[in-house]
């Protein structure tokens, strides 16, 4: 008998009863491998990590590595125990490629080897996001160079690699013949990696200048976007609004776009109050004599009250010396011009503006709503809440100190005015 007819495979098997129980026994025998080696990895392992005092080990544990690990062992089983189980040997399906259990063998060695490297490429993306964990935990510059974009980038790479591996192990075919043919597909990848390619590149000039990193403050008008940065991917920037609400913003308009970013603010400790008290014109006087006398008693006004009372007496007399027949241009303060220093000393003397930063009162150009006197300072706590409640505080007293100085904040007339001047025939 030739070493052929030896190998010859029959079509069907007469101990097909016998073949039955031999599959079972193999596939059960994957399954139980496949719990026990997950189960004992992941444990094992996390209670390792459990006791080191890196955290190295426990991001790997929480990210489940050696569990997706694990699941190459019945793959492994199978493709080794197969050949057994069918009772056909490599010299057999190569004799006889067309026989049922030939066919059978090869194309359950295949799927075990393609689900052998679907686990590794699984065990990989895992290992990735612990990478990426352990970067955000160990180093302070993670904020400022998170890594996540090309973490996602070397991932995508694994499974396209990956990929042409399965299926080149499902078709028998050597992995060089599918990578020969993607010069051809160039002009297609490029078109369905569009995406991709421009985030990745967003990525690279977000990271070399600086632009974003987590944990700052944003404004994306085009994006109806104002919050946080809480996440920066390959593909899309996550920014927590302040309603709780989430935009997903993609990388590449970071870079084709314009936003804001307050980080500036954060880091200087100072945040800016520009915002302006309209006075009614009409109340705008000279300040009586007792009215000076009055204001000259205010502690934050005694200093200037004095020197420009001295200074335009002095002024004023040598005015007198000239022309008796000429009525002449004397110097008076006013309600106005005091309000406003008094102001700029009140902001000064708080205990809540930034020294060192710019802090004037100044009046702008008047108009049909009167004349705004515009409060340009720096709050020295930059947290939102704080900030606003000391802005308010300010102009809270602002308004109230205004009939003291005998001056009127201008607003439009509202029906209780109108019933007022009514009923006072005023």
């Amino acid at each position: 008998m030739t070493p052929t007819e030896q190998l010859t495979l029959p079509a069907i098997p007469p101990d097909w009863p016998d073949l039955a129980i031999a599959l079972g026994v193999l596939a059960a025998g994957a399954w139980l491998l496949d719990w026990i080696a997950s189960r004992f990895l992941h444990r094992a392992f996390a209670r390792v990590a459990a006791r080191t005092r890196s955290k190295w080990d426990d991001r790997i544990a929480e990210r489940k590595v050696l569990d997706r690990l694990a699941h190459v062992v019945p793959a492994l089983v199978v493709y080794l125990g197969i050949g057994s189980a069918l009772g056909v040997s490599a010299d057999g399906a190569a004799a006889n490629p067309g026989a049922p259990l030939a066919v059978a063998w090869t194309m359950v060695r295949r799927v075990a080897a393609a689900w052998v490297a679907f686990a590794v490429a699984r065990a990989f993306a895992a290992s990735l996001d612990a990478v990426n964990d352990i970067y955000k935990e160990s180093y302070t510059e993670a904020k400022s160079r998170p890594i996540k974009g090309y973490l996602q980038v070397i991932g995508l790479v694994a499974w396209l690699s990956a990929g042409v591996v399965i299926v080149s192990i499902l078709v028998g075919r050597s992995p060089v013949v599918f990578l020969s043919g993607l010069g051809a597909l160039a002009a297609v990848l490029m078109l369905v990696f569009r995406d991709t390619i421009l985030s990745l590149v967003a990525s690279v000039q977000m990271a070399s200048n600086d632009m974003i990193r987590i944990g700052d403050w944003v404004s994306v008008p085009q994006a109806n976007s104002d919050g946080e940065v809480i996440d920066i991917a390959l593909h899309t920037v996550k920014v927590q609004n302040w309603d709780k609400t989430i935009s997903t913003i993609p990388t590449s308009r970071f870079i084709t776009e314009s936003f804001k970013n307050w980080r500036g603010m954060s880091e200087s400790g100072g945040r800016r109050i520009k915002r302006s008290l309209r006075v009614d014109m009409n109340s705008v006087r000279f300040l009586a004599d007792a009215e000076i006398d009055e204001l000259s008693r205010r502690e934050l006004l005694q200093d200037y009250m004095r020197y420009s009372v001295e200074g335009i007496a002095r002024y004023n007399e040598a005015k007198a010396v000239g022309n008796p027949g000429v009525i002449p241009e004397i110097r008076r303060l006013t309600n106005l011009g005091t309000f406003r220093v008094y102001v700029q000393k009140y902001l000064e003397a708080h205990p809540r503006t930034h020294k060192d930063m710019t802090l004037l009162v100044r009046q702008l150009a008047p108009g049909p709503e009167g004349i705004p006197i515009e409060v340009y300072c720096f709050s020295n706590d930059t947290a939102w809440a704080n900030y606003e409640g000391f802005q308010g505080d300010i102009f809270d007293h602002l308004i109230a100190v205004l009939p003291e100085f005998g001056l009127r904040a201008f607003q439009s007339p509202a029906g209780s005015d109108f019933g007022r001047a009514l009923r006072t025939g005023a």
